[in-house]
C-alpha cells in the first residue's frame, strides 16, 4: 500500500509522469524493435510497439514546451555558482545550465516545424537542440567524474578516519554521494549515446544505432533516474521521521 502511494503521489509531480512516460517509451521501443528484427512472425507487435514508442516521445516534447520558465527561474537562481566552493564544478554548472536553457527553444522551433507552425527548415532546429543536449551530456559526464575523483580523494585522506561516529557517518554520506554520482554518469552516457546517434550522418556514430539499441540505452537511463528519485524520496521520508 506504501508503495501504491509512492506511485499515486509521483504520477500527480510532472517530473515523477515525465519519467514514467520515458521509461515506458523507451521500453516500448526496446520489445518493438527487437521483435521487428529478431522474431518476423511478431513484427505487426513490435511495429505498433514503435509508433507507441514514437507517440510518448510526441507527447513528451510538446509537455517540454512549458519548461522554459522553469529552467530559466533555476538558472537565475543558480547564477554563477557562488555557493560551489570548487571552481570548476562551478564553470560546468553554469555552462551546463546555459547548455539545457538553450535546448528548449531550438526543441520548440523545430517541433513548430515538424507542425507547420513555421516555416522554417526543422532538421536544422532538431540538430541545434542535439548538440546542445549532447553538450549539457558532456558537461554533467565531466562534472560527475571530477565529483569522484574529489570525494574517493577526501575518503583516502588520513583526515577521514572512522574513529568517532560523526566521521563514520560523514563516510557514509560521502560514498552515498560517489555511488548517486556515478549512476548519474551511467545515465548521462547512455543518454549521449543516443544524442550522438541522433545526430546528422556523419558525426561519429549517428544514425547507426538499431531502435531496440536505441531503446536498451533510453531504458537504462529512465532506470537509473527512477532509482535515484526513488532513493531521494526514500531519504527525504527518513530524514523527515
Amino acid at each position: 500500500m506504501a508503495a501504491l502511494n509512492r506511485l499515486m503521489s509521483a504520477l500527480e509531480s510532472y517530473r515523477g509522469r515525465d519519467r514514467l512516460i520515458r521509461t515506458l517509451g523507451y521500453c516500448c521501443q526496446l520489445v518493438g524493435g527487437v521483435l521487428v528484427e529478431q522474431y518476423p512472425a511478431r513484427s505487426e507487435v513490435g511495429t505498433r510497439l514503435l509508433i507507441l514508442s514514437s507517440q510518448l516521445s510526441h507527447c513528451r516534447t510538446v509537455l517540454r514546451l512549458f519548461d522554459d520558465l522553469a529552467m530559466f527561474l533555476y538558472t537565475k537562481q543558480y547564477g554563477l555558482g557562488a555557493e560551489e566552493e570548487d571552481i570548476l564544478v562551478r564553470c560546468v554548472s553554469v555552462l551546463g545550465n546555459l547548455a539545457d536553457q538553450l535546448y528548449y527553444p531550438c526543441e520548440h522551433i523545430a517541433w513548430a516545424a515538424d507542425t507547420k507552425i513555421l516555416h522554417v527548415d526543422s532538421a536544422r532546429w532538431w540538430m541545434l537542440s542535439m548538440t546542445f543536449w549532447g553538450l549539457s551530456l558532456l558537461l554533467g559526464i565531466a562534472k560527475s567524474l571530477w565529483m569522484v575523483l574529489k570525494l574517493i580523494q577526501r575518503l583516502r585522506s588520513p583526515t577521514v578516519a572512522c574513529t568517532s561516529q560523526l566521521s563514520w557517518s560523514k563516510r557514509r554520506a560521502m560514498e552515498a554521494q560517489i555511488q548517486s554520482e556515478l549512476l548519474i554518469l551511467l545515465s548521462n552516457l547512455a543518454d549521449l549515446a543516443n544524442a550522438v546517434h541522433w545526430l546528422p550522418p556523419g558525426v561519429l556514430w549517428a544514425g547507426r544505432f538499431p531502435p531496440w539499441l536505441v531503446g536498451l540505452l533510453g531504458t537504462i537511463s529512465s532506470i537509473l533516474s527512477v532509482y535515484q528519485a526513488v532513493r531521494a524520496s526514500g531519504w527525504a521520508d527518513t530524514a523527515t521521521s
